[in-house]
């Protein structure tokens, strides 16, 4: 059966259609959650006041304090980090053609969390503070995001040689990570030995992905890095769609896969790093969101990319808000629920690889 002349362009754009009005529709909630994140707390504050305060109508000096300097910090910095890892997750699943690839999973995130510790340690970039809210400091915040960095240039280095090499599987680059993981992990725990009391404090917490520690200085460092970062990744579009096609047809296009997927590796891994050096580890945001928006509008990286920047901060988001209620008032680091939720799907696509 052939489609009638003119017929394939309407049913492509209607196609189109649908994916725009999802990413809309994820905007929109994304807003609303956004609102509701910085309503709930300790302190209740009712979601029309939220709204008031941050439009600046009616009386903004009641919860001013707490929206503008407590709440909105950490509630954009949730949506920054989230839709970065989230992004870079699905990125990195299609330069290194492996649906289990992300920056938790291959290693990156623990070799970051590394470079930070030892920044903390030897070039005392981090100290502890009394306060719960912000018990770890960055005295020199570019210290410790250029450490994290070199460190996951290092895992980066080692993940791109093997997926170079002749027989490389998805599931073996992801024992790859596990080894990696471990290797770093094994150097974090050999600093904390040496380390005294306040560093070692510092370096624990850290390794509590929390987003209520940044500020609005660390909150602008993390937007600048993972804005630039962001906007790389989205004007690559069609080389990761080449690439996902196969590397020769990608390379019989024009596409210079090696040098796409260098850069792609390096900007994800620095968004891994920076993530890390302020908020700590977060795991699993960077592989569960991209299946989740393939599943939904397919694995198009015009609006994967986008897709999962949306879904990224819905899903941390929402794992930040529900810690600062599952256990009020005290409040849970997000991490723990993102393992939760990130590490039942991660066994999930392992079986589901093992049994196709």
């Amino acid at each position: 059966m052939h489609l009638e002349e003119g017929t394939l362009s309407p049913l492509y754009k209607e196609y189109q259609a649908r994916k725009i009005l999802w990413l809309f529709s994820g905007g929109v909630l994304l807003c609303g959650v956004i609102v509701l994140s910085i309503s709930v707390g300790a302190v209740r504050i009712p979601p029309l006041d939220v709204l008031f305060t941050l439009l600046g109508r009616g009386d903004t000096k009641r919860w001013a304090i707490i929206i503008w300097n407590v709440r909105l910090p950490q509630t954009l910095a949730a949506v920054v980090a989230g839709a970065g890892l989230s992004v870079a997750g699905a990125v990195m699943q299609s330069i290194l053609r492996n649906p289990l690839g992300s920056p938790f999973t291959l290693g990156i995130s623990n070799a970051a969390a590394f470079g930070a510790a030892l920044s903390v340690m030897v070039l005392g970039a981090g100290r502890m503070l009394s306060s719960q809210s912000d018990a770890v400091s960055i005295l020199s915040p570019f210290a410790a995001t250029g450490a994290a960095f070199f460190s996951s240039l290092v895992a980066t280095g080692v993940i791109l040689l093997l997926s170079r090499t002749r027989g490389a599987t998805p599931e073996s680059m992801a024992l790859s990570g596990v080894a990696l993981a471990s290797l770093f992990t094994a150097g974090t725990m050999l600093l904390q030995y040496f380390a005294d009391d306040t560093q070692l404090a510092a370096m624990v917490f850290w390794t509590f992905g929390d987003v209520a520690r940044a500020g609005w200085r660390e909150l602008t460092i993390i937007t600048a890095f993972v804005f630039i970062s962001l906007l790389y990744f989205f004007a690559h579009r069609w080389d990761y769609n080449a690439i996902d096609a196969g590397e020769e047809t990608a390379m019989g296009l024009g596409v210079k896969v090696q040098q796409v997927r260098l850069f792609g590796m390096v900007f994800a891994s620095l968004i891994s790093s920076v993530i890390v050096a302020f908020v700590g580890v977060i795991g699993f945001v960077g592989l569960v969101c991209p299946h989740i928006v393939r599943r939904v509008i397919g694995d198009d990286y015009r609006f994967l990319i986008p897709g999962s920047a949306l879904l990224g901060p819905l899903l941390l988001l929402g794992a930040d808000t529900v810690a600062r209620l599952v256990l009020a008032p005290r409040v849970l680091p997000v991490s723990v629920l993102t393992s939760f939720l990130g590490a039942p799907l991660f066994i999930w696509l392992i079986t589901r690889r093992e049994r196709s």
